[in-house]
Parts: C-alpha cells; structure tokens; sequence
C-alpha cells in the first residue's frame, strides 16, 4: 500500500517505517510498538503518526479547515481522498506499557469515510488523552486503513489467569475485534499450546477458526514474544482472504507468573476460622492446630517429612487459614506411573499399616487422657485480671501445646474414625441451649458462663468476647415442638472422643483470646499500645518482648487489622506464584454437582447472603459456624468449599437439610430468587426452570410430615434409651469465661434459677 511522499515527511508526521517511529515519546507507545513489530516482518497495516511535536491548537478551527497540514496529507494518503475508510487511534506516551496499558482508557474511531469525520475523530482521540488526566502524559494520533475482517479478537501469548506461559489464551468473534475488546460480544475463548492446538474451551459452541488459522495465531504469538522479550496482549484480525495481521502488541500488564507449587484451600480449615487472623490470632491458634495436623500426618504414615518440610500443612495467606490440600487428600498429588496406586515407599506403607491398626485401638484411650489432662488445667486457672503478666504468657505458652494435643488427636480420629460415624455434634447442642435459653428469657450474653458449649457457634476471637448468634435464637426453629436438638444417634468411641476434643480446642481458644486481651489492656493502660485491639497484630515474640522492655514494634500503627480493614476473599483453591499471588485452579474433589453431604433432597429459592428466610436454599462461600443457628429453617444449603463431615454438614444431616459442598463458583452461578433443587445425596444442584415454581414471597418450613414421618431416623430413635457411649468430666467447678471475668463459675450440680447446671460441661453424646 503506498504512503505519502518522503517530501512530505516532518517531525509532525511520521510514518511507521521512518526511523523515529520507534520512538515511543514521540509517536506514543501504541504506534512505536507496531513500527517495531513491523521492522521485525509482523505483519502490520501501513500508517503514519500525527506525533506529539503536532503543533495542534486551533487546527480543526472553520477559518483552518481546508489549510494543508499533517492531517490532511496523512487522511488523503490511506484514505485516498475519502475513498477507503479509516480508523483513528489514540497512541499515547503512556499507554500499552509494560506495568499499565491504560486499555479503553482513551479514544479510537472506526469508520471515518470524510474529511469532516476525520476532523471530528483527530479531535475526539486527543480530547481523550485530556480528558483521562494522567499526569505527564502526551498524546499521539495513529492513522491506520481500516479492514473489514472476517474474523478478529485477541490472544494473549500466556495465560494471565494461571500464570502458565506454555500455554495462549485466544478470544475470536466474527468480524474485527471491538466487539470483544468493548464487551458487546463474548466471542468464543480457548486455551492453546504454543503450537495451536486447542486445549480448553471457555465459552462459544463451535470453534469458528480453521486450525491453520490456528497455528497462524500461534506462531503470531511466538514472533511478537521474541520480538519484544515477552508475552503479549496481542490485537489482531484476519481478513477475507485468510490474511493475518497484527493491529496491536503490548505486554501483557496482568501477567502474574506461573504458579506452583502444591494446590492451597481455605475449605477444609474454613469451618474452625471463617475470618482472617490476625498476627496474633494465627500465632496463637493456626501455627498449633498446623503442628498437630502434621503430628498425625507423620505418625501414621499419610505423608513423609520431605512433603511436610516442603509445604506445611497449614499457613496464612492474606491474613486467611489455608490448608495444604494435597496433604490432606483433597488434591491429586503427581506421582510416576508406577506409584499411582500407593505413592509410599514399602516399609513406610507397613509401618502405617501397623500403626493405624494399633492406633484405632488405642486412641479412644489416649485421647480421654488428653481431655481430662486438659479439664484439669482449664479448672485450675483463676480468672484472667487476677494472673500476673508472666502467668498470662504461660497461660498463651501452654495453650499453644494444649491445642497441638488436641488437634493432633482430632485429626488422628477423623482419618481412623468410618465416615458414617457422625454422632451429635456440639454445635447440635449449643443450639440447644441457645432455643432454651430464648425458651427461659436468659440474657445471651451470660449464655457462655451457663452453657459453654456454645462457643462452639462462634469462631475464635481476640477481643471483647465472642460474637455468638444471639440475634437468631429468637426465630430458631428445631422442627420439633420442643426447643431441642434431634436426638442423638448411636455412635462410636471414635466420634464422641473427636467432638469432645473439637470442643476442648475451642475452649482453650478462647481462655488464650482472653488471656491476650487481658494484656492489651494492661499495656495500653501503661502507654505501651495506643489502644487494646493493637494486641491483635502484635506476634507473640513481640508481645513477649512488649510486656518485659515496655516497647511496640516501631510499625505497629501501620498494620492493617482484618477486622477493620477485610483482605480480599482468596479463590476455593489456589496456587501461589513466586511473589505469593494467589492463582485459582479448577476445584480437585468437586465434579459438576459437588460432594453431596446428605440430607435428601429439597427446593427453594436462592439467598445470598447472613439471615436466610424459612424455605430458602442458603448459597454460601464456606461453611460458616456461625450459620448453625439458621440450619433448621433452611431448604437447602450449598457451599463452594466443606467437607461432608464438617460440623454444619452434620448439623444439616440432622436436621434433614439436603447439602452439596464443594460447588465452585456457585455464588456466582444463581442470583438470589432463582429456585434451585439440592440433591444431597448424589450431590447435584439445578436449577427449576419452570416459571410457576418461583414464589413471589418464601414460604414456610415444610410440614413434620414433609421433614420425616414416623419411619424418619430422628423419630424412630426419639424415645429410645440408647447406650451413648459418653466422654466423662471432672465433676468441678468450670473455669469461669464470663465477659469481663468478675464472675464466678457455679459448681457442678448447683442449678440457676433458669434450672441448668451452672458451669457444668455437657457431656458430648448424652441427651440433654
């Protein structure tokens, strides 16, 4: 195609195979990245460039209108005097750069057929640049002949989701590229090898391109990458005759690097933390619950000390609890094809053998060991303001060792205890003294002093006390006429032991959040800490250090406390790139339906978000515990991440609320209204499509007959005195864990005057 005479040439007008069009300061970044694609024989369109030395004040005035200048010589020579359409684009200095490409910020028109249209778009493309406001910047104008493709779109020389540079990403539609670029159509989007062959479809029914085309975007890609030392954000088109051209190439600004390492998840840990912690918090709480985990891992020969030393099973990210997925069995771990079916090395797998065969003996012995050693000292502590501050910081010490015990112990239970042994959990019954709490009129803030089992509705917390769902007891509904938990089922040693150890954990939690807070407030009393939520981002080594030389941590102002200032929810499961940015990959246990959790099946309309209606199907990200209290009223429950055997899944399966965890992305799947069908037990959710089955209001819970009739499990059971095998206490006073620790725990078998046992521990699996 042929361009303007060489005579005509200035610094104000530049075509893009003069030397200076590489210049980006000159002719903007845009058109300096096509001069240089094209010197490298990319196939690009001819145009030239009214720079940023365009002298452009008054230029498109009527009384200069027909005056020759640089934008008239560049519109008569590609538009060959309005005979062949233009496209003006913007091409600023600071745009299409290595760290922002300030994409769609700026202007660029299509179709420009006159000279009074390319006058109008000339002044659009650089009122743009003034009005976008970026400092320093400069606006150059790129003159370009316009296509009319048949196909058009974009490809990404990496995937900039993943992070994997062995692989492209391709978006096409019919026609050129600004239907995609703007939103207006979605195109049909596929994942490519390096060679062009198709990987993964994300979108479109068929593949529009012919595989050569293919490969011609491919080795496009490949080309631009070597061109410019990276991959690219590359804009291109290919025209009616199968010609394929480069229109645009920058790098590509989102590129996080490619993640490894083992596949990361908030599920199976989101249950016991279902906010982020603090430094504090995860010091205290996520560094033992880790080393107990690992305990169990080592002990029974689930995983070597080489994978633990390379990943821990547990950390933080962002301030979230996440857990090493492979470790637990919730991921594919890669192994040779010969170590497919048991990747342990032999001796190891005997001695896991023998291990867990004398472990499943042994550890309802041992475990009742650990609660009543942990009953003992959880009695023997006095109230918090009544410790000095070294006690405090052995109260924080032993705490840490209790609670690496505990779950160590737990984990050791859930791996050797059958699934099917669930039991009555504790949340079951703090529901139950949370409806006869409301049933009596008892304040629910000296719930916890009466009824201590109810921390197990409420997440660990250091500050004023635990937030426990007060607010919902008044319209809990157990589906019974009395306000109660279903009667618990015969279970085994196994799943009593594992409940009463989850229990203990939480108690101990809560004397550390209280111990820590105790020296908060002793600290800021001194002038140490400007206030006593600053213990929260304090580590224990520096809360150490504060309490003996009277000193915080010079940045202590400037940390960010996740409960003022929330991180951004982390993808279900992820892997972290270099520099610890999270990647999400596709969920490894959850098929299309999720895991089904039980329950049945039920129906209802979709709710998003803290109190669901009655008949509603709550849509959540993770199994809050705090959730317990709405679970009775519920037609359904799907959670992107969980596991079955989770607290609130149990709860579901007793209250008979069909339950699907695992479900990637469902909260952004339905909107709320949308009536959806809970399949728990092959772990499927659809949605009802017809019309007439969307109520305009949520109706009531189900009648008695549509929860379980006579034959139901719950009823069968009710009246029957069955030999629950039941984790004996300490018939003692109870530490006291009232709110500001003035009062006193009542001994055991002395009732308040609402009839419970003031401070007496509920054994776990007998009936209230």
């Amino acid at each position: 195609m042929e361009t303007y005479p060489p005579a005509l040439r200035r610094p104000d007008l530049v075509d893009l195979t003069d030397d200076g069009a590489t210049d980006g300061s000159l002719v903007g970044a845009k058109a300096a990245n096509l001069a240089r694609a094209r010197r490298a024989g990319l196939p690009v369109l001819p145009g030239a460039v009214l720079t940023t030395a365009w002298d452009h004040r008054g230029w498109s005035h009527p009384s200069r209108f027909d005056r020759p200048g640089p934008a008239r010589a560049a519109w008569r020579t590609f538009g060959n005097e309005g005979e062949r359409p233009l496209v003006v684009r913007s091409s600023s200095t600071n745009e299409d750069g290595g760290t922002s490409s300030m994409a769609g910020v700026f202007t660029s028109v299509l179709d420009v057929t006159d000279w009074a249209s390319f006058v109008e778009a000339v002044d659009q493309v650089l009122d743009s640049g003034r009005l976008a406001g970026v400092p320093d910047a400069q606006m150059a104008v790129l003159v370009q002949p316009q296509l009319e493709p048949r196909w058009g779109g974009v490809l990404f020389g990496a995937d900039p989701v993943t992070g994997r540079t062995d692989r492209l990403l391709l978006a096409t539609v019919d026609g050129g590229p600004d239907k995609l670029v703007s939103g207006v159509d979605d195109g049909w989007t596929a994942v490519l090898s390096p060679r062009g062959r198709v990987l993964e479809t994300r979108g479109g029914d068929a593949m529009p391109l012919p595989r050569p085309l293919l490969r011609s975007l491919a080795r496009l890609a490949a080309r631009a990458r070597q061109t410019f030392g990276g991959p690219q954000d590359i804009e291109w088109a290919i025209d009616h005759d199968g010609t394929l051209w480069l229109l645009q190439s920058r790098p590509i600004t989102t590129l996080t690097g490619r993640a490894t390492g083992p596949v990361l998840g908030t599920g199976p840990l989101a249950e016991t933390f279902p906010e982020p912690l603090s430094r504090l918090e995860a010091d205290l709480w996520l560094a033992p619950l880790g080393e107990g985990i690992e305990q169990a891992l080592l002990l029974t020969g689930a995983v070597s000390p080489r994978a633990l030393r390379r990943s821990p099973v547990a950390r933080g990210v962002d301030g979230w609890a996440v857990a090493d997925l492979g470790h637990l069995g919730l991921a594919p771990v890669r192994h040779r094809v010969l170590r497919r079916l048991d990747p342990r090395p032999p001796a190891r797998r005997v001695r896991a053998a023998w291990r867990t065969g004398r472990l499943s003996r042994a550890l309802p012995a041992l475990a009742r060991d650990v609660i009543e050693q942990v009953d003992t000292d959880l009695a023997d502590v006095p109230r918090v303001d009544e410790l000095s501050n070294a006690s405090l910081l052995a109260v924080l010490d032993n705490g840490r060792i209790a609670l690496r015990a505990l779950h160590g112990y737990e984990a050791l239970a859930g791996m050797l205890t059958p699934e099917t042994d669930n039991g009555t959990t504790a949340a079951s019954l703090a529901l139950s003294a949370l409806a006869q709490a409301h049933a009596e009129n008892v304040d629910i803030d000296q719930l916890v002093e009466t009824d201590p089992v109810v921390l197990a509705l409420a997440p660990p917390r250091i500050g004023d006390g635990p937030v426990l769902p007060g607010a919902a007891a008044g319209v809990i509904d157990l589906r019974s006429e009395s306000p109660t938990a279903p009667a618990p089922v015969p279970t085994s040693d196994g799943a009593v032991v594992r409940e009463a150890l989850r229990l203990r954990a939480r108690w101990v939690q809560e004397l550390t959040a209280r111990a820590a807070w105790q020296l908060g407030h002793r600290l800021t009393c001194v002038g140490v800490l400007p206030d006593q939520s600053a213990v929260r981002q304090m580590e224990l080594d520096e809360l150490r250090a504060a309490v003996a030389t009277r000193s915080a941590p010079a940045d202590l102002d400037q940390r960010a406390d996740p409960l003022t200032s929330t991180p951004r929810p982390l993808p279900a499961t992820f892997r972290l790139t270099a520099d610890n940015t999270p990647v999400a990959v596709a969920p490894p246990t959850a098929g299309p339906g999720g895991v089904g959790a039980g329950g049945g099946v039920g129906s209802g309309p979709v709710h998003l978000g803290d109190d669901p209606p009655e008949g509603a199907v709550l849509v959540v990200t993770h199994l809050d515990p705090r959730l317990a209290t709405v679970i009775p009223r519920l037609a359904g429950l799907v959670a992107e991440t969980g596991s079955p055997l989770s607290h609130l899944a149990i709860l579901a399966r007793e209250h008979q609320v069909p339950t699907v965890v695992g479900l990637a992305e469902v909260t952004g799947r339905y909107r709320a209204g949308d009536v959806i069908e809970v399949d728990g037990t092959i772990g499927s959710v659809r949605l009802v499509d017809d019309a007439a089955s969307r109520p305009d209001e949520v109706d009531g819970p189900p009648a008695q007959d549509d929860v379980g009739g006579p034959d139901s499990p719950g009823d069968a059971d009710a009246g029957a005195d069955h030999d629950h095998t039941v984790v004996a206490l300490p018939s003692r006073p109870l530490i006291d864990l009232t709110a500001d620790g003035r009062g006193t725990a009542a001994p055991a078998g002395e009732r308040d005057r609402a009839g419970r046992t003031g401070g007496t521990i509920i054994p776990i699996g007998a009936r209230r």
